[in-house]
């Protein structure tokens, strides 16, 4: 079990924080107070959950006293935010928020919350001071401070355009200039992931130029994604009916793609295509 508790001042990115964690896979919880974490990490734990990360902050001060003996049992990972004063007075004054403490006077509320939160900054394996981050800059430390750095991820989809179009992707090919195996007798009942299939497809050397296009225009544009802060990018790559072309296209993407990218690969709408 990886247990994270996320804690610092309010302004200083707790909310980026939570995000990009459960970018990472993490099950998240906002404010459980200490006393239930216990049974929090035995719940979701036997439902096969290994991450989890909680937000602690100046919400549940009623809550913070006897927090230590909590995490002195449990020792989670403790991540602290936090950022100068005068930062986080820009920052509430741009969104207009107030102050959890909502004690009237903004800078007393700050330096009153920083003075509150002390012990947990005190016992933290991570402080962060995000004055002068980016919330992809945050993403970035948290993963390298998690050993998590293969957050991006690169989702590839095969469908058939006969089922519909999928309605989340970023990007959509169309693969439907390639040879048809629905043409050849012997290969009209295999799936694309069959290597006679995937080779018949290919066959016409010609198109070699159309995929390797295809490949470029993936890579661009996933790695555009990725630096621009995204956690996942969907390309979707379709034929007729999804059952030969976009599979083996798909499949042969994914593996060249693997090296630059973590993969997931799916097609969806094979199993239709097979049973029709």
């Amino acid at each position: 079990m990886r247990f994270v508790v996320l804690s610092g001042q309010s302004g200083a990115g707790l909310t980026s924080a939570r995000m990009a964690l459960e970018d990472l896979g993490y099950f998240s919880v906002d404010n459980l107070p200490p006393q239930l974490w216990g049974e929090l990490l035995k719940t979701v734990e036997a439902r096969g959950i290994h991450r989890v990360v909680t937000v602690l902050d100046i919400r549940a001060r009623g809550f913070l006293l006897g927090v230590e003996g909590t995490l002195q049992e449990l020792k989670p990972f403790i991540v602290y935010l936090e950022a100068r004063s005068d930062v986080l007075l820009r920052r509430y004054n741009l969104s207009r928020r107030l102050h959890p403490l909502g004690m009237g006077n903004l800078l007393r509320e700050i330096e009153e919350e920083r003075r509150a939160l002390l012990p947990l900054r005190d016992r933290a394996d991570l402080v962060l001071d995000t004055s002068e981050r980016t919330p992809r800059q945050l993403k970035e430390a948290l993963e390298a401070a998690l050993g998590e750095e293969e957050g991006f991820l690169l989702r590839m989809l095969s469908f058939g355009f006969k089922w519909g179009p999928p309605q989340d992707a970023d990007l959509v090919l169309d693969v439907r200039s390639l040879p048809n195996p629905h043409y050849d007798p012997v290969l009209k009942s295999r799936p694309g992931t069959d290597p006679e299939v995937a080779a018949y497809v290919f066959s016409d050397k010609r198109n070699e130029t159309f995929y390797r296009t295809l490949l470029t225009t993936i890579g661009l544009s996933a790695e555009g994604a990725r630096q621009g802060g995204r956690a996942a990018y969907t390309v979707a790559v379709g034929c007729t009916g999804g059952q030969h072309r976009s599979v083996a296209v798909a499949e042969r993407l994914a593996q060249e793609l693997s090296g630059r990218f973590r993969v997931e690969l799916e097609h969806r709408d094979l199993e239709k295509a097979l049973a029709g």
